[in-house]
């Protein structure tokens, strides 16, 4: 009887342990919403403190992922503006050759093929000038009015405690079944070690 207790003593010890990291996994959602149990309050981690972690999520990307700065260093980029410029460029083309024309005949006499060429030279340069201002008003008109911390920290702070179960389970999904097995298997490796004590 000693024996079959000993032999027992490492499986129950790796259930008991797989069991309560399995709880703890569980209860960083659940319950979702408080339960009192006489003087305790039992909810899940993330449910309680949504709010604390929204606001935490969002100066942690404003601070260290996405920035404004990071914005302007894009669109300051020249092969970004160069790029932009060349939409324009070919719309303008567009514009002159196809419905430009279309508005008298006379304009598409004097469009012609060198004309409109040099045409697209000057706006060419006009743009040269052009676009680094408007891209400057663009990002200045970007930093006032778009707030990345408060950003995340709304639509995080909306999250259903369903919706943000799911991201982060699908996240950390191996990371959770890690916890739960390691669970397990510290608990089998104490039973072992009651077994040698209780030998000894």
């Amino acid at each position: 009887m000693i024996t079959m207790k000993l032999l027992l003593s490492p499986i129950i010890c790796a259930l008991i342990g797989w069991v309560t990291n399995f709880l703890a996994v569980k209860m960083l959602f659940h319950p979702y919403k408080p339960i009192k149990i006489g003087p305790f309050v039992l909810q899940g981690i993330f449910p309680k403190r949504q709010k604390e972690l929204a606001e935490s999520l969002g100066k942690m990307i404003e601070r260290e992922l996405i920035s404004h700065t990071d914005i302007k260093n894009v669109i300051h980029d020249p092969a970004f503006i160069e790029k932009h410029k060349g939409v324009i460029l070919e719309y303008l083309d567009v514009f002159f050759r196809e419905k430009l024309t279309t508005l008298h005949p006379m304009v598409g006499m004097f469009l012609n093929d060198e004309n409109l060429k040099t045409v697209k030279v000057m706006l060419s340069k006009e743009l040269d000038e052009m676009l680094p201002k408007l891209i400057e008003t663009t990002a200045s008109e970007l930093e006032c009015s778009l707030d990345f911390k408060c950003l995340v920290q709304d639509k995080v702070e909306c999250f259903s405690m369903e919706q943000l179960e799911a991201i982060l389970f699908g996240i950390m999904k191996k990371e959770f079944r890690f916890i739960e097995v390691i669970g397990g298997v510290l608990g089998f490796i104490i039973g072992l070690i009651q077994v040698f004590i209780f030998i000894i």
